[in-house]
């Protein structure tokens, strides 16, 4: 596939996954955005000796994609996936070209939601701002790119209280701490989870 028709289609198939994500929380007004001055901006500041290339993936006339480059070598990649102008996803990539870190702004206020790790092009860790207050409360684990563990901060008081471990493709069972200790106190198992994997 061609390299402007494959960024099109990342485009589209990311455009489509973000859109889902932002339907469920409105748009910030700029007000409320100054209000989370603990969350990173989504988009980088360009460092010294970098390069940019800008690239129109959808043939608009407008950047859809800028390349940072130190002496020729791409080190971050940022992309507006919806097409509005600003980035939505910022990708920090290692010498070698792989993926090693990834951001993005679900909610489109320029602030980052989530952020992905890697290791040897594979994820490892995630982590979430679900409620937009600018502090990550949601964290994902995964073995060989493949989900194993969620943590969560439900009643945001800077601690976990909420785990999900995931076997096969689906939760195993869940653990709530409902006293506030930091400890599991209830246990919730899938039987279609255990079912699933004696087979």
């Amino acid at each position: 596939m061609a390299s402007s028709n494959h960024l099109i289609f990342l485009g589209f198939m990311a455009a489509g996954a973000l859109a889902g994500c932002a339907a469920s929380k409105p748009a910030e007004a700029p007000d409320q955005v100054r209000k989370r001055p603990e969350a990173e901006a989504i988009r980088g500041q360009q460092q010294p000796g970098e390069t940019v290339t800008e690239l129109d993936a959808n043939g608009d006339g407008r950047t859809d994609v800028w390349e940072y480059r130190v002496k020729d070598v791409l080190v971050r990649k940022e992309l507006d996936l919806n097409w509005d102008g600003r980035v939505d996803v910022t990708q920090y990539l290692d010498p070698q070209g792989a993926k090693v870190r990834e951001v993005m702004d679900l909610d489109y206020d320029g602030k980052v939601d989530a952020t992905y790790f890697y290791a040897e092009g594979k994820r490892t860790k995630g982590e979430r701002d679900l409620d937009g207050d600018g502090r990550m409360d949601s964290w994902l684990y995964y073995e060989n790119d493949t989900l194993v563990r969620k943590e969560r901060d439900a009643n945001h008081d800077g601690r976990v209280d909420y785990w999900e471990y995931w076997e096969n493709g689906q939760v195993a069972r869940i653990g709530e701490d409902l006293d506030g200790d930091g400890t599991v106190d209830q246990w919730t198992r899938n039987p279609g989870a255990a079912a699933k994997s004696k087979e």
